[in-house]
């Protein structure tokens, strides 16, 4: 099992959960963060640290399609992240959108730290 971030974090990108994880398997993308699947351990840390549920188990149906976006991105171009940021100034005002992934996905990687 491992963890993946789904459309949620798209525009409200909270890095609660790079605070927490212990082996720093996250990636930051220009909008949204991912999960390498191969780097993460399981321990479920990250999930409840997600101030908007955008964290979920491989074990749930809906995180199937997000398994691969999670790999692709995390051992590509986007950049390790291990410290908590700001959340952009607007990620209240994307928290409950629906289909953020067509609207607003960027392939363009974050700046990292």
């Amino acid at each position: 099992m491992t963890y993946v971030v789904n459309e949620i974090c798209i525009k409200c990108k909270h890095t609660d959960c790079v605070e927490v994880c212990p082996v720093d398997c996250f990636y930051e993308g220009d909008n949204m963060l991912v999960i390498n699947p191969d780097e993460c351990i399981d321990c479920g840390v990250c999930e409840p640290e997600c101030p908007v549920d955008a964290i979920l188990p491989d074990t749930e149906p809906e995180a199937e399609k997000w398994l691969e976006l999670n790999r692709k991105y995390s051992t590509g171009p986007w950049p390790n992240i291990t410290r908590k940021k700001d959340a952009p100034p607007d990620a209240d005002a994307f928290k409950d959108e629906e289909g953020k992934f067509e609207k607003y996905f960027s392939p363009e990687p974050g700046s990292g730290t």
